[in-house]
């Protein structure tokens, strides 16, 4: 018998089946082994088994070990690693290594095994006078214990708090007490329990788009909802019926939406049926809830982009909370889109599949109004609120009248009635550290990375500079590395900076932060929201993070204080991305029995955009620019090829640019009625971490797939070494 096996190397040279000896083994199609390779022992996965091989008899090996008592790769997964190889253009090896968690790989985490004691059913009914002395206390004290306290057992590790090891090691020798090993679930969250929730009532909106979706099988639905409109409570309705009627379910949010608020819905409703699967657990956490998920534990599986590749069998609805964002498409090795994932499944389970949003991207809503999706609409909030003011606050005016501060008259005016009310405040800046760049004032140097073309970003708590691309850290200059002088300017502000002008402004008023900084330690995230949803502090200062998925009813001011800072990047997503972030972070306020209102900071007050958020209105946005992109050729009236290439050696890199390029044009001279723009260029970031950066633009015309096939294979026939090169399709960013 002979193993299929593909080796745990991303190397496209090696991407390929081996086939070994089972030696005898008991191998089985999805479980892993170990193999002889070169002059290396490495991991693999197996895909098939056989009878027979093409390889010589001197030339085949042997497979070493078989690493899992189970199989770990489903006939659904192995059919989905097909599907996204051919289509997506992936390694089979990357596209496995999705489907398990990391640290599996190489033996990094295991089952957690603890000693556990019990009592031995020959002891349970006798008198321990006959077999314990009365003089030992400690003895009689550990059996009572596990006689009437836990019948089932205790971990010794947790008796031995309370109890004397010595005694629990006589009753253990003799044979009174079973010590046994045992396994233990590392439980992610396990502080957040479940609590009793009040009787909802479903408003006629709600009702209608539940049973619309629970009736349907095999269709995509789109449920456009205002905030604060419920959807999650039409998710938790579907879910429930999924699962009366012997299906699963994935649930998917955006990794900053995972909250404690979050979990606590899902095990209130869900109880231990529910996995958790994101990049925050501890690798035992991810370990042991992917587990649940492939054994069938669990029946709900509740995360980020990857959970959307949960073990789950049988699935009956997958849901995409807040599919706008960004998030759902991974721009790194394995680069896919996680709807394209999800619309696979459904197929393959003859499932629905909910793309939920208050904004959805415009690609998303067309598609919807064209009738490839079915339209579900919540118009209005569930306890009849009003969507909070807007209140749109010119900034060019509050420095013109002497104002050079961060926040408005008018922002500050409403910080104060939040204060003196004891209500809460949430305050959006997108950008974190202290200062954005330090410059000199006199000859204009910015103080840089040496190994990505950015500026540093300064932040005083570290009292470092620091490059977000790369992590460097650079010790702060007191003076012009260029030209010596003792001055040197802070950029824009950041979330740093605004908390310590806040805390000036409001002494004793408690006043947190919420970004990729303060939230780098296990369970921060968590712990800020639980302090601030406990009115530990009145005002939450954040970037894109506190923008979804929060609901806190004592909210009752959103100040957004740089609403311009995507509306002018290069990229034909700015507008809509600016519209997205700032009408999801206006909705967190007046969510509960108080009106909210939002105080809107721009440089451009007449910018269309602020209009429709303004007025909450995402159709009237939608119009707008539906027509713009209809007229400009951009998604989804076009497809966006981007190739990207890198590498340290910048002339290198130019050739193998240069050399797809020319493919390319020959593509584009085959079929010129295909291609709408065609261009090479340096990247906007022309080097990160030591590599420089360029890359080929493309615009196809809709219908295009072939093109996007004949430009991946081109990009395949010119890859060197050391020199990256890749392309993507409709890219998240264009950087």
């Amino acid at each position: 018998m002979y193993a299929e096996v593909i080796v745990d190397i991303a190397v496209s040279e090696v991407d390929r089946i081996f086939d070994y000896d089972t030696g005898g083994l008991d191998i089985t199609r999805g479980v892993r082994v170990t193999v002889p390779f070169g002059r290396m022992t490495v991991e693999g996965f197996v895909i098939g088994l056989k009878q027979e091989t093409d390889v010589p008899a001197d030339k085949i090996r042997s497979v070493i070990s078989v690493l899992d008592c189970r199989r770990i790769i489903t006939e659904e997964m192995f059919s989905l690693m097909d599907y996204m190889s051919a289509k997506m253009h992936l390694m089979k090896v990357d596209i496995l290594r999705l489907f398990i968690p990391a640290a599996m790989r190489g033996g990094r985490v295991k089952e957690l095994k603890r000693q556990y004691a019990s009592l031995s059913e020959e002891y349970r009914d006798r008198d321990p006078g006959e077999f314990i002395k009365p003089s030992a206390l400690a003895q009689h004290e550990l059996f009572e214990y596990l006689l009437t306290e836990k019948p089932e057992g205790e971990f010794v590790s947790e008796l031995t708090k309370v109890f004397s090891a010595s005694a629990l090691r006589n009753l253990a020798s003799r044979g009174i007490v079973v010590v046994r090993d045992a396994e233990q679930t590392r439980l992610p969250y396990a502080d957040v329990r479940p609590e009793k929730t009040p009787e909802i009532i479903l408003t006629d909106e709600q009702k209608y788009a539940i049973e619309s979706i629970s009736s349907a099988s095999g269709k995509v639905f789109l449920l456009h909802g205002v905030t604060g409109s419920g959807k999650t409570e039409v998710y938790m309705n579907c879910i429930e019926r999924t699962l009366a009627c012997g299906k699963t379910a994935i649930m998917l949010v955006p990794e900053i939406s995972l909250t404690p608020q979050v979990l606590r819905s899902f095990r209130n409703r869900f109880g231990s049926s529910v996995a958790i699967l994101h990049s925050a657990l501890g690798q035992g956490e991810k370990f042991d809830e992917w587990r649940k998920c492939l054994s069938g534990e669990a029946r709900v599986a509740l995360g980020a982009r990857s959970a959307v590749f949960a073990p789950l069998e049988n699935i009956g609805i997958i849901i995409i909370d807040e599919e706008h964002d960004s998030s759902y498409i991974s721009d790194r090795t394995p680069r896919y889109s996680t709807s394209n994932v999800a619309k696979w499944r459904i197929k393959y389970n003859n499932a629905n599949l909910i793309l939920g949003s208050a904004t959805p991207s415009v690609e998303t809503y067309h598609a919807a109004k064209e009738g490839t999706y079915e339209l579900i609409e919540l118009t209005g909030r569930i306890n009849k609120r009003p969507l909070p003011e807007v209140e749109i606050v010119n900034m060019c005016k509050e420095i013109a009248s002497g104002n050079n501060s961060i926040f408005s008259s008018a922002l500050l005016r409403e910080l104060d009635k939040v204060v003196e009310c004891g209500n809460q405040a949430m305050l959006f800046l997108n950008r974190r550290g202290y200062a954005s760049f330090m410059m000199c004032r006199s000859c204009g140097y910015v103080a840089k990375c040496e190994r990505c073309d950015v500026s540093l970003v300064y932040h005083r708590e570290e009292n470092r500079l620091k490059c977000h691309y790369c992590g460097n850290m650079y010790t702060v200059p007191s003076v012009c590395p260029q030209c010596g002088f003792p001055v040197m300017k802070e950029g824009y502000i950041g979330t740093e900076k605004v908390v310590r002008l806040l805390e000036e402004l409001y002494p004793g008023v408690g006043v947190l932060r919420m970004d990729n900084d303060s939230t780098r330690t296990k369970g921060a995230h968590a712990e800020i929201l639980g302090r601030f949803g406990a009115k530990e502090a009145q005002i939450l200062v954040g970037t894109q993070m506190i923008a979804k998925g929060h609901d806190f009813p004592d909210v009752t001011l959103v100040g957004i204080l740089d609403a311009d800072m995507s509306l002018h990047m290069a990229d034909y997503r700015s507008v809509e991305r600016t519209f997205q972030l700032t009408t999801q972070v206006a909705g967190r306020a007046g969510r509960a029995a108080q009106s909210g209102k939002v105080v809107l900071q721009t440089y451009a007050p007449h910018h269309y955009v602020y209009g429709y958020v303004k007025n909450g209105d995402y159709k009237g946005f939608y119009e707008k620019e539906i027509n713009l992109r209809e007229v400009t050729k951009y998604p989804p009236f076009a497809t966006i090829v981007r190739v990207l290439v890198s590498g340290s050696d910048d002339t290198k890199a130019a050739g193998v640019l240069k050399n797809i390029y020319a493919g390319i044009t020959e593509i584009k001279e085959a079929y010129p009625d295909k291609f709408i723009y065609l261009a090479y260029m340096r990247a906007p970031v022309k080097k990160i971490m030591d590599e420089y950066r360029m890359q080929i633009l493309a615009r196809l015309s809709v219908g295009s797939d072939e093109i996007v096939d004949k430009i991946y294979e081109t990009v395949e026939k010119y890859r060197v070494p050391k020199i990256t090169s890749y392309a993507e399709i409709n890219p998240i960013k264009l950087s």
